[in-house]
């Protein structure tokens, strides 16, 4: 019973030391968080992307003559 109670002291104290996939967890939070952001704002975003797009061809065919 004392080799399992000093096995698991052993692992929690590992455990609290080891920061080992703590920037792959910071990477995928930051990922849920910024696709979360772009399905909240999907309309607006798509909005201002279309217009630009809009802008740069008019810009386009007024350049070339067209």
């Amino acid at each position: 019973m004392q080799f399992l109670s000093n096995l698991r002291t052993r692992l929690r104290k590992n455990l609290l030391k080891s920061n080992a996939g703590q920037g792959a967890t910071e990477y995928i939070l930051l990922l849920v968080v910024l696709v979360a952001v772009m399905g909240i704002f999907k309309k607006e975003i798509l909005k201002a992307v279309n217009a630009k797009i809009g802008t740069t061809g008019a810009s386009i065919e007024g350049f070339t003559g067209e």
